[in-house]
């Protein structure tokens, strides 16, 4: 996972710039490891939760240096999404970067009843996992100076992947969502970018039936191998996309996975392996 190193090649990439990251849980958390790459690189983070999960994200702030702001904020609630924004504008005087990080579906959304769902869990996983962002780049956009940057996390939903059921459509829907706010939101000089991960060990991950089954083929059949223990390298690539280097990139979806994105089929190695 992505420490704030001195020797780091990213320190100062972001420094100067105010950074909104929700999603954090535990330290195992995606959030969490892109929140400790954005200060790393010298920016100011701003974190969100709500419910239950508040006190989780608060002992996670505690490991960060310096601890950031934990503010509630539930996704699906405009006026609470509103408030964090008008507190990061009293606080910062405006915003550089949101990274959009969360995401749910209830239970019967996945492991194979993609059949059976209903409506009402499934409009559940659509306003949580994809309206969001929508919500998010309503009430921050304002905010942001030419140049700002909005980032996503989605699991590659071009294809369909097994027991990931609901969850395929509303990342399918989120991946849509991300360029049509690129489209609006390019003339003001805001940048919408999404990041499609390879399969890492959080808790979201560990609801999914079936994921270790995934995480065994993605660590065969990546060319570049694959650590889902390693939060890193999504992180260093958010803080790129927050970042001025990639002030030409938008409606962008860019792989962090180890290239298995890119193959159509094992080769014999790998699959004679698996025999």
């Amino acid at each position: 996972m992505s420490t704030q190193n001195p020797s780091n090649p990213a320190r100062g990439l972001l420094a100067g710039k105010r950074v909104v990251v929700t999603g954090v849980l535990t330290p195992k958390s995606i959030a969490y490891a892109i929140a400790a790459a954005a200060q790393g690189a010298g920016a100011e983070v701003m974190l969100t939760s709500f419910g239950r999960a508040m006190s989780l994200t608060r002992k996670s702030a505690q490991r960060l240096s310096p601890e950031p702001e934990v503010l509630e904020m539930d996704v699906t609630d405009v006026a609470q999404v509103r408030a964090v924004a008008e507190h990061a504008r009293a606080t910062w005087g405006g915003v550089d970067g949101v990274v959009h990080a969360v995401g749910f579906a209830p239970a019967d959304c996945l492991g194979g009843g993609f059949l059976d769902a209903p409506w009402s869990s499934v409009s559940t996983a659509f306003q949580v996992s994809s309206y969001s962002l929508q919500t998010l780049a309503a009430a921050f956009a304002p905010l942001m100076p030419e140049g700002g940057s909005i980032v996503t996390l989605t699991f590659d939903a071009r294809v369909a992947w097994p027991v990931y059921d609901w969850m395929g459509p509303a990342k399918a829907a989120l991946e849509a969502i991300a360029r049509y706010l690129a489209r609006d939101l390019g003339p003001r000089g805001i940048r919408v970018n999404t990041i499609s991960a390879g399969p890492l060990e959080t808790i979201a991950a560990r609801s999914i039936p079936g994921f270790e089954t995934l995480k065994a083929s993605w660590g065969l059949h990546s060319p570049l191998g694959w650590d889902s223990s390693d939060s890193g390298p999504v992180a260093d690539t958010t803080a790129f996309l927050l970042s001025d280097l990639s002030r030409a990139i938008t409606g962008e979806m860019i792989h962090v996975d180890g290239g298995y994105h890119s193959q159509g089929a094992p080769t014999i190695e790998t699959a004679e392996a698996t025999t």
